[in-house]
């Protein structure tokens, strides 16, 4: 079944993580054998061949740099000025991947109609280039509301305002407050761009904030459920609610902490916490109960977001292994509809509707 995969930092794994994403997933980890700069070194799972194999064509991906403020411990760039060059060069890859044939950007009905018909006819898979849709994860990086048209130029299609701790636009995982003066330019200015909203990491404050001040389309690319895993990082069934009666899809994410309750990074196992793809079905199925249909979630992984197979379902060697996510809802009793819905036709016919 075709897949569409509505978050992946493949720019980030490209520059900061040095991995050359058109190589086998096994490649990147031989590369990697005994660095330890990053606790997922030689734990990769996704790559370009990778996402061919499991027929997932079409992603959402991102440009990602954050600033911190002198009193902010998190890692990121010590001005905007920094991290928006940090996101040129991460679109700069893009390009490079398209030069290439690697990659093809969707940015409109016309190229999402093309892509979607190349990669749902009878044809191989292996010499299909990755459709991609560029997303911003934190706004930190635009200087000024200013560049988010030069962004959207380049093609820019969706905005996730805040990512983790205090944030320029907004308030992000983890912190408290809201958005303020500039945010809410950032939002009036992204409605009138046409670019989506991806409430994802907005703390509680800033979400409902968002949600008030913005009249455009809204989904959230990787969320799971609060109900399940008890952190600020999921969303409430109040907010779960809130994003369905705004037509959101809201994309299940694989990343065990956010799974699973207790995790503690660098301690615990996928296996030790039983962390598996059944998991993954417990947050589709919570947001479906909520809904009341399979219309308001699909997939949006987040897999290789800063992290690998030491903290993702134990039942998953590479992300070409979505597929059997499809099976597990057919065991849960969802209709072949439901789950060709759940996997691609939610976020195509939000896309549709957003850029008709």
């Amino acid at each position: 079944m075709f897949i569409v995969d509505a978050h992946l930092d493949l720019s980030m794994n490209a520059l900061e993580w040095n991995r050359d994403l058109t190589q086998p997933v096994a490649a990147i980890n031989a590369r990697e054998v005994g660095l330890t700069d990053k606790p997922d070194r030689a734990k990769a799972v996704v790559s370009l061949p990778e996402l061919r194999s499991g027929n997932i064509g079409l992603v959402v991906a991102t440009q990602i740099a954050r600033y911190v403020a002198p009193d902010n411990l998190l890692p990121g760039w010590h001005s905007p000025e920094q991290a928006w060059a940090q996101t040129q060069g991460q679109l700069a890859w893009y390009k490079a991947m398209e030069d290439a044939g690697e990659m093809v950007q969707v940015n409109d009905l016309v190229t999402l109609d093309k892509h979607v018909k190349l990669w749902t006819d009878c044809g191989e898979n292996t010499k299909k280039p990755i459709g991609y849709i560029l997303s911003l994860e934190g706004a930190d990086s635009l200087v000024t509301v200013g560049h988010l048209e030069r962004s959207y130029q380049s093609g820019l299609r969706a905005v996730g305002p805040a990512h983790y701790g205090p944030g320029r636009y907004a308030q992000g995982t983890d912190a408290t407050g809201f958005m303020g003066p500039n945010g809410h330019e950032l939002l009036k200015e992204m409605e009138r761009l046409n670019i989506i909203l991806d409430a994802t990491h907005l703390c509680d404050d800033s979400f409902w904030e968002a949600l008030d001040h913005f009249n455009g389309h809204v989904w959230a690319s990787h969320n799971n459920c609060r109900a399940l895993v008890n952190h600020n990082r999921q969303y409430s069934d109040e907010q779960i609610k809130a994003l369905i009666e705004r037509g959101a899809v809201i994309g299940a994410a694989l990343d065990a902490w956010m799974m699973v309750p207790n995790w503690v990074r660098g301690e615990s196992t996928p296996e030790g916490m039983n962390c598996n793809l059944e998991v993954m079905i417990d947050h589709i199925d919570h947001i479906c109960q909520i809904a009341g249909n399979a219309l308001h979630v699909g997939i949006g992984s987040d897999l290789d977001g800063a992290f690998g197979r030491e903290q993702c379902p134990y039942d998953l060697e590479t992300i070409a292994d979505l597929q059997k996510v499809i099976g597990l809802l057919a065991k849960r009793g969802y209709t072949t509809t439901d789950i060709e819905n759940m996997m691609n036709g939610n976020w195509l016919r939000f896309l549709r509707k957003a850029w008709a």
